[in-house]
Order: C-alpha cells, then structure tokens, then sequence
C-alpha cells in the first residue's frame, strides 16, 4: 500500500516563524463511510471535508477524550456531525434533504465545537455559518473566540478527505509579515495536490524558502463507539414501562447506529434481561 493510501496526520513547525501547522489525509477511513453510507457528492464532500477539520482541530490541543464539530441548518443538509478521540479516530454523519439544484448547502445554520473529556468535563464554542464553505466557517469561529489565528484548507472527493492548518504558537515572536506571507503561500495550494501530493512534496512546493521541521506521522482510523451493551443501556435508561410500550406498539426495538449503519435488534426476552436485577444494564435502585 502506498503512503497516499495511508490514514495519517503530521505536525510540522517553521522554525524560525512562530508558526506551526499540521496536514491530515483520510482514505481508508473516508472510504469506509462511504461504503456505509453512499451518500451523494455534494453533501458527501463537506461531511469529508468536516472530518479532515476535525482530526486537525483535534490534534491543536491536548485532552483525552473528543471533539465534534456540528453543523445544524435549513439548507440541504440539516444535520452534520463529525467527532475526533485523542486515540486517533475518526468518525462522522450527516443527514440531509432532497433538494432542487442551487439550494444553499447549509443556509441559516450554526457550527459548534465540544470538546468533551471521558470525566464529562465539556467546553463548547458556537458560531454562524455564513457561506457554505467550512474553512470559513472555522475562520470566523477562530476570530470570534480568543484561540490564535487559524486558518485551515480542505478538500475532499470519492478517494480520500485531506486538510491543512496553519497556526500562530503561543508565547512566540512572530511578526504579522511572516504569517501573511505563510498563509498567502498555502492559499496557491489547490484541492488536488491537497488530495494527492505526499507531505514532503506539498511542504517543499509550497514553503520551499522556509525551515520546516516535520515531525513523524500519526496515525488516524474510523471507528465507531456504538455498541450493543450501549444501546441496552439507553433503552434501560428509558425505563420499564416506556421500554414495554414500544415492544406492545411494534413488537421489537431495532436500532442503527447513523454513524457505522449497524443494526441492532431488542425483542421482549432481551428487553426482559435489560431490568433483570444484577444485569449490567439494568437501572440502579434508589434506596
């Protein structure tokens, strides 16, 4: 398998800048969504394109647990969800409307970035989407917080998903020339050398007057954190009665995951076992 192939995101540094970056490629991951989901390509590329942002946006802080990026609108897509771990994977989803050609992507809609810990501790950043490019978006949600200046570039097509950031270093002397100048050189990058070129040839064509430092690749993996032991746990969570509704109503529970397609499926003697006492799943007594 060649590196194009490959599931990875680099970090590099302009040495003598106070500038660092990061470049991030999906394919076999990208193409696994895809083959779960064969959604059209006009919502498919800005769902590749939010997962490309969010392994970035990921990588620019250090926390274990995730973040997801959502966009929410009344345009052709509705709902777009894309979640990051500080284990290296990937996940993302969107559902959209059928509609007529030239209908604004997102339209009136918001961006919002949680970053969650697995203790539950949440930090979340709203802002409005104003155009129906997600680079902007990202843009503007970094002028609006009190984060450094941030600009990313992405791209995404039926092979792979691939982005770029460029970020100012906190506590560094860097003058307002040196990011004008690295920011106007990443805006010749065009979306097939994003989609194709590997990282060394990308950095040298692009900041070949630079002292880039990169540093070794880490890797990135779709994965899906549905399960069947979690499903059971939310149905608990419902309650007996609520549970018991639904299966007089339809017979069984059938659930699937919007981001893998599994399918999961609860009949009574499985819903019986969920509130069985000593179950796993089954609600905690209030004493």
């Amino acid at each position: 398998m060649s590196e194009k192939d490959d599931d990875y995101l680099y970090r590099f540094v302009f040495e003598d800048l106070g500038v660092r970056g990061e470049f991030v490629r999906l394919a076999a991951a990208w193409r696994a969504i895809r083959e779960k989901h064969p959604y059209p390509p006009r919502v498919a590329t800005p769902l590749g394109e939010a997962m490309a942002a969010v392994s970035l946006l990921g990588a620019t802080i250090k926390f274990k647990g995730s973040l997801v990026l959502q966009i929410q609108g009344d345009g052709l897509i509705r709902s777009l969800v894309a979640q990051a771990t500080d284990q290296g994977t990937v996940r993302g989803m969107v559902s959209y409307e059928a509609g007529e050609e030239g209908e604004p992507l997102f339209g009136t809609a918001r961006l919002v970035l949680t970053a969650e810990s697995p203790e539950g501790e949440r930090y979340q950043g709203i802002v409005a989407v104003e155009n129906d490019e997600l680079a902007d978006a990202l843009a503007h949600y970094f002028e609006q917080s009190e984060q450094l200046p941030t600009r990313l570039w992405l791209a995404a097509d039926e092979r792979a998903a691939a982005g770029l950031l460029l970020q100012r270093l906190p506590g560094k002397e860097s003058a307002d020339e040196d990011w004008h100048r690295v920011t106007t050189l990443a805006e010749t990058l065009k979306e097939e050398e994003l989609l194709t070129l590997d990282v060394e040839t990308l950095l040298r064509r692009l900041f070949h007057e630079e002292s880039v430092r990169l540093y070794e690749p880490e890797p990135v993996a779709f994965r899906c954190s549905c399960s069947r032991e979690k499903v059971g746990q939310a149905l608990a969570a419902m309650g007996e009665g609520e549970v018991a509704q639904i299966l007089d109503e339809m017979g069984s529970i059938e659930v699937n995951c919007e981001f893998c397609n599994a399918h999961y499926r609860f009949d009574a003697v499985d819903a019986a076992a969920l509130f069985k006492p000593g179950s796993k799943d089954a609600p905690e007594q209030v004493q």
